[in-house]
Order: C-alpha cells, then sequence, then structure tokens
C-alpha cells in the first residue's frame, strides 16, 4: 500500500504546486496566501509518504483528498483534478490492501513449509 499511496501523494505534490502557479494569476489572492496554502499542501503530501502505514495516515490522506477537490473554488480545474486523484487516493488504498494481504499470505505459506513450492530444487532428479 505504501508504494501505490506514495506515488499518489507525489503527484498531487506536482499538481498543487501548478495549482499554486494558476492561482498566484487570481488578483484577488496575494502571492504569501498562495504559497503558504500550497507550501503546507505539498509538505503534507511528502510527509504522508512516510506516515501513511501509521495509524490515521490513511485518513489524513482522505482530508487531503477533500481539500484538494475544495481547491476547486480558487482553481476551477482542481475540481476535476481533485476527483481524478480522490479515485487515484481509493485506488492505491484498496489495491495496495490487497497486494499487503497477498505478501503476508505468501509469506506466511513460505514460512510453513508449504509442500512442493520450496522442494522442486535438487532432490527433483
Amino acid at each position: 500500500m505504501r508504494t501505490l499511496c506514495s506515488s499518489t501523494l507525489i503527484g498531487e505534490f506536482f499538481v498543487i504546486g501548478f495549482a499554486g502557479l494558476v492561482a498566484m494569476k487570481d488578483p484577488d489572492l496575494s502571492m504569501s496566501t498562495v504559497w503558504t496554502v500550497c507550501g503546507v499542501a505539498m509538505a503534507l503530501c511528502v510527509l504522508l509518504c512516510g506516515l501513511i502505514t501509521r495509524p490515521g495516515g490513511v485518513q489524513l490522506g482522505w482530508a487531503l483528498q477533500i481539500a484538494l477537490i475544495a481547491s476547486g473554488f480558487v482553481v476551477p480545474v482542481m475540481f476535476f483534478l481533485g476527483a481524478v486523484f480522490g479515485a487515484l487516493w481509493w485506488a492505491s488504498v484498496h489495491f495496495g490492501r490487497k497486494v499487503d494481504e497477498a505478501k503476508a499470505r505468501f509469506a506466511a505459506q513460505a514460512a510453513e513449509g508449504v509442500p512442493g513450492e520450496a522442494s522442486t530444487g535438487a532432490g527433483a532428479s
């Protein structure tokens, strides 16, 4: 799960940075406000890459997805991009957990010494 979620978060890192460049053109927003908000969101993306397997990491990731969609009120294309990354986040969490479960199952089978898997070596002749 960590690899899939981290890949999604790094993609979001860049999208947030580019959205900051677009938002900077809005005359109603100060540059310091735009880059403070974008900087915090970008830092959160990077921090979440390391925290994703800890308790609350996935929930914090969902909060980031909601914030990304809500940023569409400032940069309208972010409604679409936020929804795309929300779907990617769901897929990363869902399929990442399935991969983790499969890895744990295979590790347990290897630890039990399932016949036929480990014994195909030298004694098969």
